[in-house]
């Protein structure tokens, strides 16, 4: 069910920030860039940084002849100064760099100043990556601000110390003496590869996050892996599809939100981004978007939201994906031993509604069967015992490469037509 979106001739510079998804989407597919890997914001860091170089690690799903990275300021109060930034190579296993780093530019200068509540997309650089390939991004900051991040990069992340100024170009860690579990600043790599026939999308809470994905068993921990089961989509693309039908997928998690807006017990820290709250900034802003993986529910039952709340959140949602031209595929709701009984008849009722006709009752694209892979099939309403992290929540590795191996490549590619 391709939604045709008419070509729009813009030209996409730094200053053209907070673009529509529409417009995103078809500028950067008419001239190969697409989103590669992402992080979305959702809270600012704990403390601030002073005059200091971060270095944040992405892993990209896809590679190309060049890059760009953005840089947010979404929860920041002040304006955030970033006077140098570098993309290079690396091996994801320190804050060390495979070469020379590349000099980032921004509408043609080193220095960039992001609002308060805004952000910035760099200038393409010439930089050669692979799929499955680590870069390291690296900002100096300077002044003092509190950082936007993403909490849970199931990685290290590093830092120099406050007032050590710029170490954008180190090639050696020597500088980086400090580290982070959390995604500081950079939410989204894009590579430029006209061979590229789409960008798809994960959205949704904790378990598109990935948490689980470093739990390898009884008392092991695998920071680092890329277990994420949208890793390992990206991964069976790679392997399975020809040269010419290539995708790259990113990850719009963020843990502890929830598809409807307005849910009573929803926690303070994740009211405001619940999925038609960050679509803007979260999805439809990145490039080359032909699909979403739309993963939510499973926080709106305990949260006190009803199968209606759900339901008109997610056909609202649905109709703005479709309006710029996105194919939604989605998930029932995945079972929890904590739900009541009274949850699992919302839950029963939303996923009725979802898998009528195998399209939500015409309002989506498909269906990724998650609920089917995770359930146990001794106590339906509980996790397979070999997929669980011991929380009755969350996906381990197993778990997660599990559900990527269920998802319909075929259907993915559908979406690029």
């Amino acid at each position: 069910m391709r939604r045709a979106v008419a070509a729009l001739a813009l030209t996409v510079t730094t200053a053209a920030l907070l673009v529509s998804g529409t417009a995103a989407a078809q500028d950067t597919r008419t001239r190969g860039w697409f989103t590669s890997w992402s992080a979305s914001q959702h809270s600012l860091a704990p403390t601030a940084l002073t005059d200091q170089t971060v270095r944040v690690v992405t892993h990209l799903s896809q590679g190309g002849d060049a890059l760009r990275v953005r840089v947010q300021n979404t929860f920041g109060t002040t304006p955030l100064t970033v006077d140098a930034a570098t993309a290079a190579p690396t091996d994801g296993k320190s804050a060390a760099t495979e070469g020379r780093p590349s000099p980032l530019t921004f509408d043609g200068d080193r220095r960039v100043v992001v609002p308060a509540g805004g952000e910035v997309w760099s200038d393409a650089t010439a930089l050669t990556t692979r799929a499955q390939s680590d870069v390291a991004v690296s900002l100096s900051v300077s002044g003092t601000v509190v950082p936007g991040r993403h909490e849970t990069a199931f990685r290290t992340n590093y830092l120099t110390e406050p007032g050590a100024g710029d170490h954008t170009a180190d090639t050696d860690a020597t500088a980086f003496t400090r580290t982070t579990e959390s995604t500081y600043l950079v939410t989204a790599v894009d590579v430029r590869n006209p061979r590229l026939k789409g960008t798809v999308v994960a959205y949704g809470s904790s378990v598109v996050d990935g948490i689980g994905s470093t739990n390898c068993g009884p008392g092991c921990t695998e920071l680092g892996g890329n277990r994420r089961w949208t890793d390992d989509l990206a991964r069976r693309i790679g392997t399975e599809l020809p040269a010419d039908r290539q995708l790259a997928i990113a990850n719009a998690g963020v843990n502890g939100t929830t598809s409807a807006p307005g849910c009573p017990n929803l926690a303070d820290p994740v009211r405001g981004l619940d999925a038609g709250a960050r679509l803007e900034r979260d999805v439809l802003s990145l490039h080359g978007v032909t699909g979403v993986l739309y993963y939510y529910g499973t926080n709106d039952l305990p949260a006190g939201c009803d199968a209606e709340q759900i339901l008109a959140s997610y056909r609202t949602t649905f109709q703005r994906l479709h309006d710029a031209g996105i194919e939604v595929y989605v998930t029932p709701v995945t079972p929890r031993p904590g739900y009541t009984d009274q949850h699992n008849r919302i839950r029963q009722t939303v996923n009725n509604a979802v898998t009528k006709w195998n399209t939500c009752g015409g309002t989506c694209d498909g269906l990724l069967n998650f609920d089917q892979v995770l359930k146990d099939p001794v106590r339906p309403n509980s996790i397979d015992p070999r997929y669980d992290t011991g929380d009755g929540i969350h996906a381990n590795i197993a778990g997660q490469q599990a559900l990527a191996d269920t998802v319909s490549l075929p259907m993915l590619l559908s979406s690029t037509r």
